[in-house]
């Protein structure tokens, strides 16, 4: 097999380092090349990994470019934007594990009435229940400011472990309807009211304590 063979410094490692270039100029692989990287003792090295094991912490070679020999800015935001979503992926896992098992209660340790998600809302996944998606949507709505929108792929429903949305809550797709927004609108009026009364109250009963205070 003829093969052409084009050796020139890499400005892109330190000072003696050579880039190689074999380009094939015969047989079915004709046109295609391969590189191949020599340290300033003569060392070959046919991979990025046997690179970096080589040269260790004295290079940062995350957006160095193997091909080209050169460093690449955009492949290092890229690879930095995949850990951000792995470690985002994790922080949201860790969240619901947090979630999990607690009960809501009011001053006097009485565990309230379990929130009643609305029948629109339906699980998706293995032995999941109105609890696990509860603590999932609660997780998506404090950990994102994206729309939630549940698992919009089909194929989810089918293989979750596979085709599973991340940064969405373990439910099938949903559609807010204007019944439900009257719904919700409802229980704010209703929260408030009952806040506004209760704030009412403990301004009586502070006004008379102060008058009894007064009066001793």
């Amino acid at each position: 097999m003829i093969m052409e063979r084009k050796r020139m410094d890499c400005p892109a490692l330190p000072p003696g380092w050579k880039k190689e270039e074999v380009i094939r100029k015969s047989g079915l692989s004709a046109g295609k090349s391969d590189v191949y990287y020599y340290s300033p003792t003569g060392k070959k090295f046919r991979s990025k990994p046997q690179l970096s094991r080589y040269l260790g912490n004295t290079v940062d070679l995350g957006c160095f470019d193997f091909r080209t020999g050169k460093m690449m800015p955009s492949k290092l935001q890229k690879n930095k934007q995949r850990l951000r979503n792995e470690n985002f992926s994790l922080f949201k896992l860790f969240w619901e594990k947090r979630l999990k098992g607690l009960r809501s209660s009011d001053v006097t340790e009485e565990v309230l009435r379990s929130m009643e998600l609305p029948k629109g809302l339906q699980s998706v996944g293995p032995a999941t229940t109105d609890e696990t998606l509860l603590s999932a949507i609660a997780s998506a709505l404090h950990m994102s400011s994206n729309p939630i929108t549940g698992q919009t792929s089909a194929a989810a429903e089918k293989n979750p472990a596979v085709w599973l949305n991340t940064s969405q809550p373990l439910c099938k797709a949903f559609v807010v309807t204007d019944e439900d927004i009257r719904e919700q609108e409802l229980k704010v009026h209703q929260a408030r009211k009952s806040l506004e009364e209760a704030l009412m109250a403990d301004g009586l009963a502070r006004a008379a304590e102060s008058t009894r205070d007064t009066d001793i």
